[in-house]
Protein backbone atom coordinates (compact mmCIF):
# COMPACT_ATOMS: atom_id res chain seq x y z
CA UNK A 1 0.00 0.00 0.00
CA UNK A 2 1.59 3.21 -1.11
CA UNK A 3 2.00 6.60 0.48
CA UNK A 4 -0.18 8.66 -1.85
CA UNK A 5 -3.24 6.70 -0.76
CA UNK A 6 -2.79 8.22 2.68
CA UNK A 7 -1.77 11.76 1.76
CA UNK A 8 1.85 11.10 2.67
CA UNK A 9 5.27 10.65 1.12
CA UNK A 10 5.92 7.38 2.98
CA UNK A 11 4.21 3.97 3.23
CA UNK A 12 1.31 3.88 5.66
CA UNK A 13 2.95 1.62 8.26
CA UNK A 14 6.05 3.79 8.24
CA UNK A 15 3.88 6.89 8.56
CA UNK A 16 1.93 5.45 11.50
CA UNK A 17 5.19 4.57 13.25
CA UNK A 18 6.46 8.09 12.60
CA UNK A 19 3.29 9.55 14.12
CA UNK A 20 3.15 7.34 17.22
CA UNK A 21 6.86 7.62 18.04
CA UNK A 22 7.07 11.36 17.46
CA UNK A 23 8.32 13.16 20.63
CA UNK A 24 5.18 15.29 20.88
CA UNK A 25 2.89 12.24 20.58
CA UNK A 26 4.62 9.86 22.98
CA UNK A 27 2.07 10.42 25.77
CA UNK A 28 -1.07 10.42 23.62
CA UNK A 29 -0.68 8.05 20.71
CA UNK A 30 -4.44 7.48 20.43
CA UNK A 31 -5.11 11.18 19.98
CA UNK A 32 -2.39 11.36 17.34
CA UNK A 33 -3.91 8.49 15.38
CA UNK A 34 -7.33 10.14 15.69
CA UNK A 35 -5.95 13.33 14.13
CA UNK A 36 -4.48 11.24 11.34
CA UNK A 37 -7.78 9.44 10.68
CA UNK A 38 -9.79 12.66 10.87
CA UNK A 39 -7.59 14.34 8.28
CA UNK A 40 -7.68 11.34 5.93
CA UNK A 41 -11.47 11.45 5.96
CA UNK A 42 -11.74 15.24 5.76
CA UNK A 43 -9.24 15.49 2.91
CA UNK A 44 -11.46 13.23 0.81
CA UNK A 45 -14.80 14.78 1.70
CA UNK A 46 -13.89 18.45 1.60
CA UNK A 47 -13.22 20.22 -1.66
CA UNK A 48 -11.67 23.31 -0.16
CA UNK A 49 -8.69 24.30 1.95
CA UNK A 50 -8.84 23.87 5.71
CA UNK A 51 -7.28 26.51 7.97
CA UNK A 52 -5.22 24.86 10.70
CA UNK A 53 -4.31 26.80 13.88
CA UNK A 54 -0.70 25.93 14.61
CA UNK A 55 1.93 27.45 16.93
CA UNK A 56 1.91 30.85 18.69
CA UNK A 57 -0.80 32.22 16.41
CA UNK A 58 0.64 30.82 13.18
CA UNK A 59 -1.91 29.24 10.84
CA UNK A 60 -1.72 27.47 7.51
CA UNK A 61 -3.97 26.27 4.70
CA UNK A 62 -4.07 22.48 4.64
CA UNK A 63 -4.81 20.73 1.38
CA UNK A 64 -4.81 17.07 0.41
CA UNK A 65 -1.38 15.95 -0.76
CA UNK A 66 0.69 18.76 0.77
CA UNK A 67 2.71 16.46 2.99
CA UNK A 68 5.14 19.17 4.08
CA UNK A 69 2.26 20.78 5.99
CA UNK A 70 -0.19 17.99 6.77
CA UNK A 71 2.35 16.06 8.83
CA UNK A 72 2.25 19.00 11.24
CA UNK A 73 -1.42 18.20 11.83
CA UNK A 74 -0.47 14.70 12.99
CA UNK A 75 2.62 15.62 15.02
CA UNK A 76 2.48 19.29 15.95
CA UNK A 77 5.94 19.91 14.51
CA UNK A 78 6.78 17.57 11.66
CA UNK A 79 10.56 18.05 11.91
CA UNK A 80 10.61 18.45 15.66
CA UNK A 81 14.26 19.18 16.47
CA UNK A 82 14.81 21.49 13.50
CA UNK A 83 11.56 23.41 13.92
CA UNK A 84 12.07 23.72 17.68
CA UNK A 85 15.53 25.15 17.06
CA UNK A 86 14.02 27.84 14.84
CA UNK A 87 11.47 28.67 17.55
CA UNK A 88 14.09 28.79 20.29
CA UNK A 89 16.99 30.61 18.64
CA UNK A 90 15.31 33.33 16.60
CA UNK A 91 14.27 36.75 17.88
CA UNK A 92 12.01 39.52 16.64
CA UNK A 93 14.96 41.54 15.29
CA UNK A 94 16.39 38.69 13.17
CA UNK A 95 16.17 37.87 9.47
CA UNK A 96 15.30 34.29 8.54
CA UNK A 97 16.13 33.15 5.01
CA UNK A 98 14.26 30.11 3.66
CA UNK A 99 15.87 28.71 0.51
CA UNK A 100 13.47 26.14 -0.90
CA UNK A 101 10.58 27.29 1.28
CA UNK A 102 7.91 25.11 -0.33
CA UNK A 103 4.54 26.33 1.02
CA UNK A 104 6.19 28.07 3.97
CA UNK A 105 6.08 25.98 7.14
CA UNK A 106 9.48 27.17 8.43
CA UNK A 107 8.82 30.74 7.34
CA UNK A 108 5.54 30.73 9.28
CA UNK A 109 7.30 29.50 12.42
CA UNK A 110 10.09 32.05 12.12
CA UNK A 111 8.04 35.04 11.04
CA UNK A 112 4.61 34.49 12.61
CA UNK A 113 5.27 32.32 15.67
CA UNK A 114 8.48 34.20 16.58
CA UNK A 115 8.04 37.49 14.70
CA UNK A 116 11.33 37.62 12.79
CA UNK A 117 11.59 39.15 9.34
CA UNK A 118 11.85 36.70 6.47
CA UNK A 119 12.94 36.04 2.92
CA UNK A 120 11.20 32.98 1.44
CA UNK A 121 12.50 31.64 -1.87
CA UNK A 122 10.51 29.05 -3.83
CA UNK A 123 11.13 28.24 -7.50
CA UNK A 124 7.97 26.31 -8.46
CA UNK A 125 5.15 28.71 -9.47
CA UNK A 126 2.14 26.76 -8.14
CA UNK A 127 3.97 26.05 -4.86
CA UNK A 128 4.93 29.72 -4.69
CA UNK A 129 1.24 30.63 -5.02
CA UNK A 130 0.47 28.42 -2.01
CA UNK A 131 3.34 30.07 -0.10
CA UNK A 132 1.84 33.49 -0.79
CA UNK A 133 -1.58 32.31 0.40
CA UNK A 134 -0.08 31.23 3.73
CA UNK A 135 1.82 34.51 4.01
CA UNK A 136 -1.41 36.48 3.50
CA UNK A 137 -3.34 34.24 5.91
CA UNK A 138 -0.81 35.20 8.62
CA UNK A 139 -0.72 38.91 7.61
CA UNK A 140 3.00 38.73 6.88
CA UNK A 141 3.01 40.61 3.57
CA UNK A 142 5.08 43.46 5.05
CA UNK A 143 7.40 41.20 7.03
CA UNK A 144 8.34 38.50 4.51
CA UNK A 145 9.87 38.99 1.07
CA UNK A 146 8.71 36.14 -1.20
CA UNK A 147 10.68 35.37 -4.35
CA UNK A 148 9.63 32.96 -7.12
CA UNK A 149 13.17 32.13 -8.29
CA UNK A 150 15.79 29.41 -8.03
CA UNK A 151 19.14 29.69 -6.27
CA UNK A 152 22.43 28.47 -7.72
CA UNK A 153 26.10 29.19 -8.30
CA UNK A 154 25.49 31.75 -11.06
CA UNK A 155 22.58 33.65 -12.62
CA UNK A 156 20.77 32.00 -15.50
CA UNK A 157 17.89 29.65 -16.23
CA UNK A 158 17.58 26.07 -14.96
CA UNK A 159 14.94 23.37 -15.50
CA UNK A 160 13.06 22.10 -12.44
CA UNK A 161 10.62 19.27 -11.86
CA UNK A 162 7.20 20.65 -10.99
CA UNK A 163 4.92 17.82 -9.87
CA UNK A 164 6.68 16.34 -6.84
CA UNK A 165 5.35 18.58 -4.04
CA UNK A 166 8.12 19.01 -1.42
CA UNK A 167 10.53 16.94 -3.53
CA UNK A 168 10.71 19.15 -6.62
CA UNK A 169 14.32 19.69 -7.65
CA UNK A 170 16.69 20.88 -10.35
CA UNK A 171 16.48 18.48 -13.28
CA UNK A 172 19.65 16.37 -13.46
CA UNK A 173 21.43 15.47 -16.68
CA UNK A 174 19.58 12.63 -18.36
CA UNK A 175 16.51 13.03 -16.13
CA UNK A 176 13.17 13.36 -17.91
CA UNK A 177 10.05 15.03 -16.55
CA UNK A 178 7.13 15.97 -18.83
CA UNK A 179 6.12 18.64 -16.29
CA UNK A 180 9.58 20.23 -16.12
CA UNK A 181 9.69 24.03 -16.19
CA UNK A 182 12.32 26.69 -16.77
CA UNK A 183 13.09 28.82 -13.71
CA UNK A 184 15.19 31.98 -13.48
CA UNK A 185 18.09 31.44 -11.08
CA UNK A 186 20.08 33.93 -8.98
CA UNK A 187 22.90 33.60 -6.49
CA UNK A 188 22.12 33.97 -2.81
CA UNK A 189 24.78 36.67 -2.60
CA UNK A 190 22.97 38.80 -5.18
CA UNK A 191 19.66 38.51 -3.33
CA UNK A 192 21.05 39.11 0.17
CA UNK A 193 23.77 41.63 -0.66
CA UNK A 194 22.27 44.36 1.56
CA UNK A 195 20.67 42.06 4.12
CA UNK A 196 21.96 40.56 7.35
CA UNK A 197 20.55 37.06 7.89
CA UNK A 198 20.72 35.38 11.28
CA UNK A 199 19.52 31.90 10.33
CA UNK A 200 19.16 30.26 6.92
CA UNK A 201 17.37 27.06 5.98
CA UNK A 202 18.54 25.43 2.76
CA UNK A 203 16.37 22.60 1.45
CA UNK A 204 17.08 22.16 -2.25
CA UNK A 205 17.01 18.38 -2.77
CA UNK A 206 20.70 17.83 -3.47
CA UNK A 207 21.56 21.19 -5.04
CA UNK A 208 23.15 22.53 -1.85
CA UNK A 209 26.69 22.62 -3.28
CA UNK A 210 25.67 24.97 -6.07
CA UNK A 211 23.72 27.16 -3.62
CA UNK A 212 26.77 27.46 -1.34
CA UNK A 213 29.07 28.25 -4.26
CA UNK A 214 26.92 31.29 -4.93
CA UNK A 215 26.76 32.31 -1.27
CA UNK A 216 30.37 32.94 -0.23
CA UNK A 217 29.76 36.57 0.74
CA UNK A 218 26.60 35.64 2.64
CA UNK A 219 28.45 32.96 4.62
CA UNK A 220 31.04 35.56 5.66
CA UNK A 221 28.44 37.89 7.19
CA UNK A 222 28.91 38.17 10.96
CA UNK A 223 25.15 38.26 11.54
CA UNK A 224 24.76 34.67 10.28
CA UNK A 225 25.12 32.22 13.16
CA UNK A 226 23.03 29.23 11.98
CA UNK A 227 22.45 27.33 8.75
CA UNK A 228 19.97 24.47 8.73
CA UNK A 229 20.65 22.21 5.77
CA UNK A 230 19.02 19.00 4.59
CA UNK A 231 21.72 16.56 3.43
CA UNK A 232 20.29 13.18 2.50
CA UNK A 233 22.51 12.07 -0.34
CA UNK A 234 20.49 13.69 -3.13
CA UNK A 235 23.55 15.58 -4.33
CA UNK A 236 24.72 12.42 -6.08
CA UNK A 237 22.17 13.07 -8.85
CA UNK A 238 24.29 16.11 -9.78
CA UNK A 239 27.61 14.32 -9.13
CA UNK A 240 28.14 16.45 -6.02
CA UNK A 241 30.07 15.02 -3.08
CA UNK A 242 27.98 15.92 -0.02
CA UNK A 243 31.00 15.13 2.17
CA UNK A 244 32.48 18.41 0.90
CA UNK A 245 29.71 20.51 2.39
CA UNK A 246 30.89 20.27 6.04
CA UNK A 247 34.35 21.25 4.76
CA UNK A 248 32.93 24.28 2.94
CA UNK A 249 31.05 25.32 6.04
CA UNK A 250 34.11 24.77 8.24
CA UNK A 251 36.06 27.21 6.05
CA UNK A 252 33.51 29.83 7.10
CA UNK A 253 33.78 29.00 10.79
CA UNK A 254 30.76 26.67 11.11
CA UNK A 255 30.71 23.32 12.89
CA UNK A 256 27.94 20.73 12.63
CA UNK A 257 25.47 19.93 15.42
CA UNK A 258 22.12 18.35 16.23
CA UNK A 259 19.62 19.86 18.68
CA UNK A 260 17.63 18.31 21.52
CA UNK A 261 14.65 20.61 22.18
CA UNK A 262 13.52 19.43 25.64
CA UNK A 263 16.96 19.92 27.21
CA UNK A 264 17.83 22.72 24.76
CA UNK A 265 21.22 21.11 24.24
CA UNK A 266 23.46 20.93 21.18
CA UNK A 267 25.44 17.83 20.27
CA UNK A 268 28.59 18.25 18.18
CA UNK A 269 28.82 16.11 15.05
CA UNK A 270 31.69 14.98 12.90
CA UNK A 271 30.30 15.86 9.49
CA UNK A 272 26.59 15.72 8.70
CA UNK A 273 23.63 14.34 10.61
CA UNK A 274 22.79 10.76 9.77
CA UNK A 275 19.27 9.45 9.25
CA UNK A 276 16.31 11.78 9.29
CA UNK A 277 16.46 15.47 9.99
CA UNK A 278 18.78 18.20 8.84
CA UNK A 279 22.26 19.23 9.88
CA UNK A 280 22.76 22.39 11.90
CA UNK A 281 25.87 24.34 10.97
CA UNK A 282 26.61 26.79 13.79
CA UNK A 283 29.15 29.37 14.84
CA UNK A 284 29.27 31.91 17.67
CA UNK A 285 28.13 29.23 20.12
CA UNK A 286 28.15 31.52 23.15
CA UNK A 287 25.57 33.77 21.48
CA UNK A 288 23.45 30.78 20.42
CA UNK A 289 23.59 29.13 23.87
CA UNK A 290 22.45 32.35 25.52
CA UNK A 291 19.48 32.55 23.16
CA UNK A 292 18.52 28.91 23.67
CA UNK A 293 18.61 29.32 27.46
CA UNK A 294 16.51 32.49 27.54
CA UNK A 295 13.90 31.77 24.86
CA UNK A 296 10.36 31.41 26.27
CA UNK A 297 8.81 27.96 26.31
CA UNK A 298 6.65 26.90 23.40
CA UNK A 299 3.51 24.78 23.89
CA UNK A 300 2.51 22.32 21.16
CA UNK A 301 -0.05 19.52 21.56
CA UNK A 302 -0.04 20.00 25.32
CA UNK A 303 3.74 19.73 25.71
CA UNK A 304 6.08 22.57 26.60
CA UNK A 305 9.69 22.69 25.50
Amino acid sequence: MHAHLFESDMPVLELLKFITTHPLNSDHKTGALARFAKWQIASRLLHTDVVFDWVNGARFFARSGETGLTKNIYTGLHEFADMAYVLHVLRYSDLFVDVGSNVGSYTLLACRAVGAAGCAIEPIPHTYTRLQENIRLNHLENNVLCLNVGIGRAPGTIRFTAGLDAFNHVLADGENDPQAIDVEVFTLDSILKDRRPSLMKIDVEGYETAVLEGAAATLRKESLHSVLMELRGCGARYSYEESRIPLIMREHGFASYTYEPFSRSLQRLNGKALGSGSTLFLRNLEHIDQRLRTSPKVAVLGKEF
